[in-house]
C-alpha cells in the first residue's frame, strides 16, 4: 500500500488558474507578481539596511519592478528587479539612469553584500545570532 503525504479530500478537483484566462499560458508573469517578488526582496532584508522599499513613482511592469535602498552607510540606490536579477540603475531614489551598466546579482544579499560592509556586518550577526539559537534549542 502505497501512503499518501496529504489527504487526498484537501486537493482541490481543478486550480484556480484555470478559469482565468489571462494566466493560461505562463510565458509572461502578472504585473502583480514582479510588485510580489519585489515586496519578498524588501521583508528578507529590510532589518540590515536603513530604508528600503518598492518605488511607486517608476512603473511595475510585467517584467520589472524597481526598489528603492538606503544602506547603512546613507548611500541611497535605485535597484531593479527583473528575471535576469537586481542590478543599481541609478544612485538615488526613483531615478533610472540608461548609461549605467551594472552587473546582475542573483539575490539582494549578494548585491547587498557588495555595496554595504555595514550590511555584510548586520546581515553576518543576525546569522550568527540564529545559529546560537539553533545550538541552544538542540541542546534542550
Amino acid at each position: 500500500r502505497m501512503e499518501a503525504d496529504c489527504n487526498p479530500m484537501e486537493v482541490p478537483n481543478k486550480t484556480v488558474f484555470e478559469d482565468d484566462s489571462d494566466y493560461r499560458d505562463f510565458e509572461g508573469t502578472d504585473v502583480k507578481d514582479m510588485r510580489l517578488e519585489a515586496e519578498a526582496v524588501v521583508n528578507d532584508v529590510l532589518f540590515a539596511v536603513n530604508n528600503m522599499f518598492v518605488s511607486k513613482t517608476l512603473p511595475c511592469a510585467e517584467d520589472v519592478a524597481y526598489i528603492n535602498v538606503e544602506t547603512r552607510e546613507r548611500n541611497r540606490y535605485c535597484l531593479e528587479l527583473t528575471e535576469a536579477g537586481l542590478r543599481v540603475v541609478a544612485y538615488g531614489f526613483d531615478q533610472t539612469d540608461d548609461r549605467l551598466q551594472t552587473p546582475y546579482h542573483e539575490t539582494a544579499y549578494s548585491l547587498l553584500d557588495s555595496l554595504s560592509p555595514a550590511y555584510r556586518e548586520v546581515f553576518g550577526n543576525a546569522l550568527l545570532q540564529r545559529l546560537e539559537a539553533l545550538k541552544k534549542d538542540s541542546q534542550s
